[in-house]
């Protein structure tokens, strides 16, 4: 079985479905980021804190990390960024493609898949935005040591993620309104699935998905030469029973500091 590929097909039946995360932003959304009046998410309610980027954007090279959907990089590059968009679904990407197009935008649209950014150099980037992905891939630690690869010294590193109590719930339950705790740390979908399901629900493209832990999460960013300088929580926006108790997502500003 080949994860990539399966989310890559299974990200491409989200566009065509109309998923909430492969929606581009609006015209007058472009419209504001261009008047400097802008702000965008890497969970899934709460915007980044503007003081989490630098003053100006203009002429900063941005890697939008599996952030395809025309939402993040457009922004971005309508606020004068140097903006790399990259992710494993090709429609996606046709999402910023489309928006760039209409709104008269510079941006480069670019498939590959996170743990592999070998189609960049070594600091090539002063910023990296990485919206909540990292479930789609088995293993987090290249995730960080690639971005800690491409970015520049002292580069920002601004991503979001999952926090891994959401999983440890049986989610049809939970979306009743029950919370009933079945599942271990770490483990993914296919785990929580009887063995004689597992073939159906792939052959359905659905997304594979990891529930890593915070230590890989947080404590992985530390060990590929990150300090963390930024952390706050997000939730479902009160559409989940779970809003009721925890936040369930979290995004954490990184520094890079080479040594």
């Amino acid at each position: 079985m080949n994860t990539t590929q399966q989310n890559s097909t299974a990200w491409d039946k989200k566009v065509e479905e109309g998923s909430r995360y492969t929606k581009s932003v609006s015209s007058e959304t472009i419209e504001r980021s261009r008047n400097d009046e802008w702000e965008i998410t890497v969970t899934t309610e709460k915007p980044v804190p503007r003081n989490w980027f630098p003053y100006s954007l203009k002429g900063l090279k941005i890697l939008c990390l599996a952030s395809g959907g025309g939402q993040q990089a457009p922004i971005l590059a309508a606020s004068g960024a140097d903006v790399t968009v990259t992710d494993i679904s090709k429609k996606q990407l046709e999402q910023d493609e489309k928006v760039a197009k209409r709104e008269g935008l510079t941006l480069k649209a670019i498939q590959g898949d996170m743990v592999d950014l070998s189609d960049f150099e070594d600091e090539s980037f002063d910023m990296i935005i990485n919206p909540v992905s990292n479930l789609f891939v088995k293993d987090v630690h290249p995730v960080w040591s690639e971005a800690s690869r491409v970015l520049k010294d002292r580069g920002i590193l601004i991503t979001g993620f999952t926090n891994p109590l959401l999983w440890i719930f049986d989610d049809t339950q939970e979306r009743k309104g029950i919370l009933d705790v079945k599942h271990a740390i770490p483990s993914s979908t296919l785990d929580h699935l009887p063995e004689d399901e597992v073939q159906d629900y792939l052959n359905s493209h659905q997304t594979i998905e990891y529930a890593h832990t915070l230590e890989d999460q947080i404590q992985g960013q530390i060990d590929a030469g990150f300090v963390i300088a930024g952390f706050y929580e997000d939730d479902f926006g009160g559409t989940r029973v779970l809003d009721k108790y925890i936040k369930t997502f979290i995004a954490t500003r990184a520094l890079k500091i080479k040594v």
